[in-house]
């Protein structure tokens, strides 16, 4: 937990150095200042209300009665922990996620599509592992993560259209030059800045939910039958499956990347998890 709080406060601060950042690039020191305040409400509200932004970009559902919620409500009390609130989204490549600042303001969220391919009980392990996430407070992170990835697309594309457009001045300074090449070097940042996004989230907190999710279901094989429906469901999709943005947060991540990608990619591979479940499943 201490790792998380720690990791939370880094993705802060970078939220807030890139819009400083880009407000001196813009404004100079005027720009210093709007870019602070900027950050300073995009802190609050990636705090307060990003879980609120994630179920809103994926036109989540909330249940409140099925075999769906009754499910989510089990497992909850089989894992000690307060009942999250219950969504479903619209989305054709089948997944789930959680989300929420804490335990007592979580949601989960699961796909129809995920609903139509899995046995009762393999969805019943990929809940556990979000449920899973919820308790360890992994939620937290992993949406301000979202948030801030959302923030860096945001600058890139902007900063494209500025230099298309020729826009970019220091009106502080009244330097060009020193402002195409803050530019730039921004330019060249955000990706770096977004692959350190990506690796805020610790490959090892999936495993941790993946045991935690056999452990709840007393047998890691339910969930090792849903990982491969998910990765063979993932296989050959089309990149605007979902949000990549968000890809973080989902179970398994639907957005196939490079050799090279793939060393900053939140999620390991689905051979190396089920390898350790079945691991699990002999101890």
């Amino acid at each position: 937990m201490i790792g998380n709080t720690i990791k939370t406060t880094l993705l802060l601060a970078t939220l807030a150095g890139l819009f400083i950042g880009l407000g001196a690039t813009f404004g100079g020191k005027t720009g210093m200042i709007i870019g602070l305040s900027i950050a300073l409400i995009m802190n609050f509200g990636a705090f307060w209300f990003s879980d609120k932004i994630v179920l809103k970009m994926h036109k989540a559902r909330e249940v409140k009665s099925g075999n769906y919620y009754d499910m989510v409500c089990e497992l909850a009390r089989r894992n000690k922990m307060p009942i999250p609130k219950t969504y479903i989204i619209d989305m054709p490549v089948p997944n789930a996620f959680a989300t929420g600042r804490s335990p007592k303001h979580a949601s989960v969220a699961c796909s129809q599509s995920l609903m139509n391919i899995l046995t009762a009980e393999e969805l019943q392990a990929v809940m556990a592992h979000e449920l899973t996430h919820v308790k360890n407070r992994d939620t937290l992170i992993q949406t301000i993560a979202v948030t801030i990835a959302s923030a860096v697309a945001f600058v890139a594309e902007m900063l494209q259209w500025a230099a298309i457009f020729g826009i970019g001045g220091n009106s502080d300074e009244g330097n060009d030059s020193g402002s195409i090449v803050g530019m730039i070097a921004i330019m060249i940042l955000a990706p770096l800045i977004a692959s350190i996004i990506q690796l805020a989230i610790s490959r090892q907190r999936e495993f941790m939910a993946d045991r935690g999710a056999a452990r709840l279901m007393r047998s890691g094989m339910p969930l090792i039958n849903a990982l491969q429906k998910l990765e063979m469901a993932s296989t050959g999709a089309k990149t605007d499956v979902g949000h990549s943005a968000v890809s973080s947060l989902y179970i398994i991540n639907p957005f196939k990347a490079s050799a090279i990608a793939q060393l900053f990619s939140t999620h390991p591979s689905t051979e190396k998890r089920i390898a350790a479940l079945k691991k699990y499943r002999h101890q």
